[in-house]
């Protein structure tokens, strides 16, 4: 199996805490049957379930997510291969690490008269719903 050498462009994640398989399908570039089947192939992928089985993912999720589609699909990796890659290395662990201190360095960077507050106020009643459940 050959890798793709075009890497795809994935949209930045947002800065919320808990986020729906269909936000993880759009942010990733992978559809929801698929992120369900690696759940079950990457014990490293366990998204909060709540009322009605409903997934939520949190952030580092997102980011482990983005890496096995790196690995599966840009790098040509097997399930397996992808798998002890990810035992092996570690960099399930780093990488993340790394990516969100960015994206915080990033969010936490800006002036405060440029936060959204409406966007901010959407956040976290979606982090209650999701809280009350």
């Amino acid at each position: 199996m050959t890798a793709t050498t075009e890497k795809v462009v994935l949209p930045p994640i947002p800065a919320k805490r808990y986020f729906t398989i269909g936000e993880v399908s759009e942010l990733c570039g992978v559809k929801p049957h698929v992120l369900r089947y690696w759940e079950q192939e990457f014990t490293q992928l366990k998204p909060v379930k709540r009322r009605g089985n409903r997934r939520y993912y949190q952030h580092h999720e997102v980011l482990l997510i983005r890496r096995i589609r790196e690995l599966l699909y840009e790098q040509g990796f097997t399930i397996n291969g992808a798998r002890n890659r990810l035992d092996s290395r570690g960099d399930v662990v780093e990488e993340p690490v790394r990516e969100m201190d960015r994206q915080v360095h990033a969010v936490t960077a800006k002036p405060a008269s440029s936060v959204d507050v409406e966007q901010l106020r959407r956040d976290l009643l979606n982090v209650l719903d999701v809280l009350s459940h």
